[in-house]
């Protein structure tokens, strides 16, 4: 395997994010902002997020993440209770419109993708049973939203029992339809839709959940899967016959788990259109391994991404207390290579998208300032990597100040520019306004 070290691009000790034929400028020194990263901050008084973003058919991009504050940037919501927040901008990178879902009570969005129709298909969890919502089962609800180009809504579903079942992702199918992912509060479900009839009292944790909707909003399966401690469902992918691929954290080692590593492990299922698992495969070493998105390759494969503390079994080269871990993975979940990314302190990945050069960007985390890192401002700082289809890192970005900086997500668009999406509470260095205790974050990489 070639190892990345021949891959990081320095150019006069200043970070290069090198995408085609883009670069990163800079006045000279690793910690001035570059000359051509705009970087934007939206909030109020109190708290704002950015969580996922979603390239747009008009050339822009939208944003989906989670408010609190009524003031400031936030238009039309009245209490501060959080709130999804949906920004859409054009192709110039202007803002055009914002929209906010929710009730009274907390409402967090989580993910966003454009629908074939040009509209927006969200999702997150919500308390709420007022306001834009119908109904709540108890606590925290999958809560989704479709709605037209212009953000307004068309319908909105909600799926839970009485505990925390939180939705994180969601896509949409080759059929039209919809898979939803998360996972299901088993102990306080009571039993609830437990397909295993595993009782609340000798189950710790949850399941995987996936709900599969038509593209009207309708049921049409759900199903459960998991052992009997902590498993959770953070993203999928479609294969090419229509099956599906998801991946999540696992501590199990029961039930549907068959072979854990040590502690969490990456764990990969994969299930027919109608949800029968197939097969389910394990990924990490004897610490903790967490596994938050998954893109499929050109090549047919897939390239699973999250973070590692781990320096064995799985895991080949560990950089320092936690590294972004990437591995490839066939249809029939074989692993194809995998590869660590950071320092010595803690370095997480949250998403990963295709580029079209046909590359990847990984959007994450770092509190690192050495191995594949030259530079920490303080606290977590964003940090986004861009990895060709055999894991070598080709380029990387890391913005921050002295407070908590997170980056959650990221795409390049067709005309090469990189948008990077997280939350910032920095007032300085590479963030030039705080409007609260914490901003959506927005970064801007031409």
């Amino acid at each position: 395997m070639i190892k990345r070290k021949y891959y990081i691009i320095l150019l006069f000790g200043a970070f290069i994010f090198l995408l085609q034929s883009c670069s990163k400028e800079t006045t000279g020194t690793p910690n001035e902002l570059a000359k051509n990263t705009d970087v934007k901050t939206f909030g109020g008084s109190l708290n704002e997020s950015a969580q996922s973003i979603t390239a747009t058919q008009d050339g822009g991009f939208a944003v989906l993440g989670l408010t609190q504050s009524n003031d400031g940037d936030v238009v039309g919501k009245n209490d501060t209770s959080f709130d999804y927040w949906l920004l859409k901008f054009d192709v110039e990178n202007q803002l055009e419109w914002q929209k906010t879902y929710g009730g009274t009570l907390d409402d967090r969005g989580q993910s966003i993708i454009q629908t074939n129709d040009g509209g927006f298909a969200i999702i997150g969890y919500s308390k709420s049973s007022d306001g834009n919502l119908s109904v709540n089962q108890g606590f925290d609800d999958f809560w989704m939203v479709k709605t037209s180009a212009s953000g307004d809504i068309q319908w909105e579903k909600s799926f839970g029992f009485s505990g925390e079942d939180n939705g994180y992702s969601l896509i949409q199918t080759n059929d039209g339809g919809f898979l939803l992912c998360g996972t299901l509060d088993v102990s306080a479900s009571a039993g609830q839709g437990n397909s295993k009839m595993i009782t609340a009292k000798n189950h710790s944790g949850g399941y995987y959940w996936l709900i599969k909707l038509n593209a009207l909003g309708e049921k049409q399966w759900s199903h459960y899967y998991g052992g009997t401690f902590t498993d959770i469902a953070y993203g999928a992918a479609e294969t090419l016959d229509g099956s599906l691929i998801v991946v999540g954290s696992s501590d199990s080692e029961d039930l549907d788990i068959t072979n854990n590593k040590g502690n969490y492990d990456f764990w990969i299922i994969k299930v027919s259109a109608t949800g029968t698992l197939i097969w389910e495969k394990n990924f990490g070493g004897s610490n903790t391994d967490e596994a938050r998105a998954i893109v499929s390759s050109d090549d047919g494969n897939f390239i699973v991404v999250g973070e590692t503390r781990s320096n064995d079994i799985d895991v080949t080269n560990n950089h320092g207390a936690a590294d972004i871990w990437a591995i490839k993975i066939n249809a029939s979940g074989d692993l194809i290579w995998e590869e660590t990314y950071g320092g010595s302190g803690f370095d997480s990945g949250r998403s990963i998208k295709k580029t079209p050069d046909n590359n990847y960007i990984i959007a994450g985390n770092s509190r690192s300032s050495d191995g594949d890192l030259s530079i920490n401002y303080g606290e977590n700082d964003t940090w986004v990597i861009k990895i060709d289809n055999k894991g070598n890192l080709i380029a990387q970005n890391t913005f921050g100040g002295v407070d908590l900086d997170l980056a959650f997500d990221a795409i390049q668009l067709s005309n090469n520019t990189v948008i990077t999406v997280g939350e910032s509470s920095s007032s300085d260095d590479d963030i030039i306004e705080n409007k609260g205790l914490s901003d959506l974050l927005i970064l801007i990489t031409e």
